[in-house]
């Protein structure tokens, strides 16, 4: 097992699932777990057509899910104002071409994870060296083909704004992949946070199912540049937030959280960086192109 910063219990941000299968962490943020990834859903209930963005599409499989759930949640046939994508990573792509055709929605993402957006470029391939669990030694069987989403694919405004959605900023938040962005509300210190850093030990099938209230790195299989994960966790930490969610695991909320990031931030070369990987002593970054192979 991946080591880990334990969190209380009483940290939880999330309760039961509603009638309409997301759990609410504010009036106007919800989630929804996909068997091993989670999707947000920001907009009030009732938004209706366009008024309502989705973060990030789930795993292949997913769209009949989050189509009924965005129904139910906003209005029947209400389409969203966007799709954001914290970065394009197989288990947030799954259902992202379908849902964007059907939806004839735009797909928010920073120019640095375009060329897997938009089908020109795939990621390294994982690592099952990484350890902490089956997910990490059954982790090159993942796919790594990009999709392509390219007529649809925006970049994400340099001023830092999020367009469909005022009063929300994006921050880039690489390491795990080279465009990974994290969305943040300053007014309520909301993060949506990707998988720049996760609460639970995605490496391990049984953390995955049992769902423990913990914080991890972000997913060691996948994270391809450990300076730049670390950086960016400390970035976040810096935000003080006070409520959570992340691409894997449980939403966090209040001191526990902060305390949480906090010792993240000062162990992550012992609870995060796994003692072996190829991309521990070599990481792969945008900058030298080693972050992209030909598709």
């Amino acid at each position: 097992m991946a080591q880990q910063i334990p969190i209380s219990p009483e940290a939880r941000a999330d309760g039961p699932a509603g009638p309409d299968g997301t759990h609410a962490i504010a009036p106007d943020v919800a989630y929804q777990r996909h068997t091993l990834v989670n999707v947000v859903y920001l907009g009030p209930p009732g938004a209706g057509d366009r008024g309502w963005v989705l973060v990030d599409a789930g795993i292949p499989g997913s769209r009949g899910t989050i189509e009924k759930t965005a129904a139910a949640r906003f209005g029947a046939g209400a389409r969203p104002a966007a799709i954001l994508m914290t970065h394009g990573h197989f288990d947030h792509v799954g259902a992202l071409e379908d849902l964007a055709e059907a939806w004839d929605a735009p797909v928010y993402a920073h120019g640095l994870e375009t060329p897997y957006l938009d089908g020109s470029a795939a990621y390294p391939p994982p690592d099952p060296r990484v350890g902490g669990g089956l997910f990490a030694l059954i982790s090159p069987l993942f796919p790594t083909k990009p999709v392509d989403v390219g007529a649809r694919l925006r970049l994400l405004p340099e001023d830092g704004s999020v367009p469909p959605l005022p009063g929300w900023r994006w921050l880039h938040t690489p390491g795990h992949s080279p465009g990974h962005v994290s969305f943040w509300r300053p007014d309520d210190r909301m993060l949506v946070a990707g998988d720049a850093f996760v609460t639970t030990a995605q490496e391990s099938i049984y953390a995955v199912a049992v769902q423990e209230t913990e914080l991890h790195g972000p997913p060691r299989y996948l994270t391809i540049d450990w300076e730049a994960a670390r950086a960016s966790v400390e970035a976040l930490a810096r935000l003080r937030p006070e409520t959570a969610v992340t691409g894997h695991g449980r939403p966090l909320k209040g001191s526990a959280l902060r305390e949480g990031l906090d010792a993240l931030v000062r162990d992550f070369a012992i609870v995060a960086v796994p003692r072996d990987g190829r991309y521990v002593a070599e990481p792969a970054r945008a900058a030298d192109g080693s972050a992209y192979r030909p598709t």
